[in-house]
């Protein structure tokens, strides 16, 4: 397994994109951005992650997926490490991620990966997505920002 970033050549893995964030609007709009990397095994594209710059020294991994039957074995970790290691190669001093107030899992997985809790952005699904997300019995309604600092 390897990850590379996404060129000219290769199709957006849409099926692990749009698992991560349903609103294609927004996916679209973010990937205009931005720069993926894809986590590879056997030809197969198998993780996908997203890195824009947003402001100030920092960036923000927008999206990030793994296949369902894959996760849970650290590719999601190796995701994430080579975007901290993008970032930092562009000066960054920052990473951010935004996750939903029902999304326990991924909380748990960004703080596994050194991201501290930040703040939250109330109502943000509310705002931005037409229907409403329930996960685990949760409304998510808050997004929760958390950052990795690149600079101690």
């Amino acid at each position: 397994m390897y990850i590379k970033p996404l060129d000219a050549s290769d199709e957006q893995p849409w099926d692990l994109l749009l698992e991560a964030d349903p609103s294609r609007e927004l996916v679209q709009e973010y990937l205009q951005k931005g720069e993926s990397f894809l986590a590879i095994e056997h030809g197969e594209v198998i993780g996908v992650i997203v890195l824009c710059y947003i402001e100030n020294e920092t960036y923000e991994i927008k999206n990030i997926s793994v296949k369902e039957n894959l996760q849970g074995k650290g590719i999601g970790s190796l995701l994430i490490q080579s975007a901290i290691e993008k970032a930092g190669q562009m000066n960054a001093r920052f990473v951010e991620v935004g996750t939903g107030n029902s999304s326990i899992e991924a909380l748990l997985f960004y703080q596994k990966c050194g991201f501290r809790l930040d703040r939250i952005d109330h109502d943000f699904f509310v705002r931005n997505y037409s229907e409403k997300i329930v996960e685990n019995g949760i409304w998510c309604r808050d997004m929760v920002r958390l950052v990795y600092r690149l600079v101690k």
